[in-house]
């Protein structure tokens, strides 16, 4: 009878360990679970959305980047045809001084008609002409230089032009910059002073 009673399951003790859900709990949990299904599905369609972002604005840079590459080159097409000119006008047999200055308008020309199509670009110029103000911002000294004519910090020749490309510098004007004076010595001799000894 020992053995019968142990291997009988008793209904009172399991009723009272585990908890019984009410018909309004067990609704409120299902739509809870029903919530975070439907949360889960949310979270999983946005990072597809995000991944397909990501694609596209990938591609689309590679697309911009490949036509604006073609408007240059296709801009560009018209100075090659015409330096290409040129060199063919240059080869015929002429009248050398003829021949000289038509070669110099025609380089005149193309020069012109290349600035003004890097200029449809948003390509422009920094001033750095001689008598203006040295300016790191868009200047490179290459050399200083002393100057009877020119005060301390000013421009006094032009080595290499520079070019601003939609407002930002893209290569500064490479320029020799004055010292001033030169100084002299306290004999008045005319040498100018090395430094202090």
């Amino acid at each position: 009878m020992s053995k019968d009673k142990k291997h009988q399951p008793s209904s009172a003790p399991s009723a009272s360990s585990s908890p019984v859900v009410g018909g309004q709990e067990l609704a409120a949990l299902n739509e809870k679970a029903a919530k975070a299904d439907e949360n889960w599905d949310r979270f999983l369609r946005t990072a597809a959305e995000l991944e397909n972002y990501k694609k596209r604005v990938l591609r689309e840079k590679e697309e911009l980047a490949r036509a604006t590459r073609e408007q240059v080159v296709a801009a560009l097409l018209p100075v090659l045809d015409n330096l290409e000119r040129a060199i063919t006008h240059a080869e015929k047999p002429a009248d050398a001084a003829q021949q000289s200055d038509e070669l110099l308008n025609g380089l005149r020309q193309i020069h012109s008609m290349f600035q003004s199509t890097l200029a449809e670009f948003g390509l422009e110029e920094v001033v750095a002409h001689v008598g203006h103000p040295f300016d790191p911002n868009f200047h490179e000294a290459i050399a200083h230089v002393e100057s009877a004519e020119h005060p301390e910090g000013v421009i006094i020749e032009q080595l290499q032009r520079g070019y601003n490309l939609s407002k930002r510098l893209l290569r500064p004007a490479r320029v020799v910059v004055s010292k001033g004076p030169a100084q002299q010595n306290p004999g008045g001799t005319g040498v100018p002073a090395c430094g202090s000894e």
